[in-house]
């Protein structure tokens, strides 16, 4: 009984390690301060995660593959957050990226973001992002904004030590 409730308490004390990665032309110019990469690490400081990278590129498809492959691969990182690059414009292309290098999909939890941000601005539903594996970290894409990483992290929060229990292979 007490791994169950350990599995559905989302104040549990087991450390994850994480990795943000902000993809902003501007951001990585130093034109424009990142906010959503610290936000991220904020936030999920607070479900007990250890940020363990913590890199800002431009909108280049192949440099954000390199970097998640990075993350996945040699940091071994349990999940990665990118900030950025999940719009419409030209240079837009975390997703593709990211579904380059992943393995499994996981429609759900971009779902549950678009949803909820759908309850604050119809303008989610443009967001393009999606939530994957690569082996046996999960990699997350945010929107850009701070308050679009602030309300997704809101809605998926509590997801997250349950998502690292089921790929550590501790069961459903």
């Amino acid at each position: 009984m007490v791994s169950d409730q350990k599995k559905l308490n989302p104040e549990r004390k087991d450390e994850f390690k994480f990795a943000v990665l902000t993809i902003s032309d501007r951001c990585s110019r130093g034109e424009s301060q990142d906010e959503s990469g610290k936000i991220i690490i904020d936030v999920v400081n607070t479900i007990n995660g250890r940020n363990i990278k913590y890199d800002i590129v431009p909108d280049e498809m192949e440099l954000i593959k390199e970097k998640l492959i990075l993350y996945c691969d040699e940091l071994r990182a349990d999940i990665i957050f990118t900030t950025g690059g999940t719009g419409l414009g030209p240079r837009d292309v975390t997703p593709e990226a990211t579904i380059g290098i992943a393995n499994k999909m996981i429609p759900g939890i971009s779902e549950i973001i678009r949803l909820e941000g759908m309850k604050k601005t119809r303008n989610a539903a443009l967001s393009r992002g999606l939530s994957a594996m690569r082996g046996r970290s999960i990699i997350i894409n945010l929107p850009g904004s701070p308050k679009g990483v602030r309300e997704s992290l809101s809605a998926i929060l509590d997801l997250i030590p349950h998502a690292l229990d089921m790929v550590r292979g501790e069961g459903h």
